[in-house]
């Protein structure tokens, strides 16, 4: 027996309407048509799906069994159709983050709740992209946008800008390095680096100053949480360098000083790396332009 869902809307509609006549109205369909497609199914089937006798007219036991079927499968269809003209009106989709940046989960959390306020259809999800190869899962549609401050040339793979910040140097106000007005790379021998638990190649501190210049602290402690971070280099436990947005409020506090690193600073560019042909898509340019718009609030504060 071969079920096609308009038979499943007929079934339906002539349940609900009672009548082939009014049926056939809701279907758009002329009386004439409608009979001939439940004939066709009533010889299919082997058997009466319809108490012709009755009025107002009734299904019978089988016609009864493909409206239950009919329930359970017509919603199911409607939503996935709703859900197709979504993806084409760009209403909705899957947005699956990958983070190559640890700190930045502090500044990402509000521009994903501004993002789920006005597109509540897309589906969100964020992974750590330091725990596997992110780039890679991006070309391969793993995941559908890596937070990264190191852009790598990869056909069609688009990093767009979000915005520079400055690494630096963080270490407590009694500390004998905080009389200096700048951080060299020599001046971290002899002392304990606090970082985030990151591969050395993916921190701003190694792969732009210490590995250059083949500079080895001391020693190396990795703490999960940035608020733990200040709060050993306040208790003089070592040193740290982070990203200006992330120490904007140690600038105020009387326990810690910044400088920068080296004479004349250092800048990095954070970006959000997507497949191309996603930045076509609506929600795709909001998340980027409501990116840049808390960046601009972290730096300003």
């Amino acid at each position: 027996m071969h079920i096609e869902f308009r038979h499943l809307r007929t079934i339906k509609a002539v349940h609900e309407a009672g009548s082939l006549a009014r049926a056939a109205d809701q279907l758009n369909i002329t009386q004439s048509a409608l009979s001939h497609q439940i004939k066709g199914l009533e010889e299919q089937a082997g058997i009466e799906l319809f108490v012709r006798r009755s009025k107002p007219m009734r299904l019978s036991a089988a016609g009864m069994r493909l409206l239950r079927l009919a329930e359970q499968v017509l919603p199911q269809v409607e939503a996935a159709q709703a859900e197709f003209a979504g993806l084409r009106a760009g209403r909705s989709g899957r947005l699956h983050i990958a983070i190559e940046c640890h700190a930045c989960f502090e500044w990402l959390f509000p521009v994903l709740e501004a993002f789920r306020k006005s597109w509540p259809d897309v589906d969100v999800d964020i992974r750590p992209g330091l725990a596997f190869d992110a780039l890679p899962a991006l070309q391969k549609e793993d995941v559908d946008v890596v937070i990264s401050s190191d852009p790598e040339a990869l056909p069609d793979v688009t990093f767009t800008p979000l915005f520079d910040y400055s690494p630096v140097f963080v270490a407590a106000a009694s500390h004998p390095l905080a009389e200096k007005p700048f951080i060299d790379a020599t001046d971290f021998r002899g002392e304990t680096l606090i970082t985030y638990p990151v591969d050395r190649a993916r921190l701003d501190i190694f792969s732009q100053l210490l590995s250059p210049a083949k500079v080895e602290p001391a020693a190396i402690r990795q703490v999960e949480l940035t608020a733990v971070i200040l709060l050993l280099v306040a208790s003089n436990r070592g040193v740290s360098v982070l990203p200006d947005w992330v120490v904007r409020e140690v600038k105020y506090n009387s326990d810690y000083v910044t400088r920068p690193l080296t004479e004349h600073g250092l800048t990095r560019t954070l970006y959000a790396a997507t497949r191309s042909d996603d930045l076509e898509k609506p929600y795709m340019a909001d998340l980027i332009r409501l990116a840049g718009q808390e960046a601009h609030k972290l730096q300003t504060q």
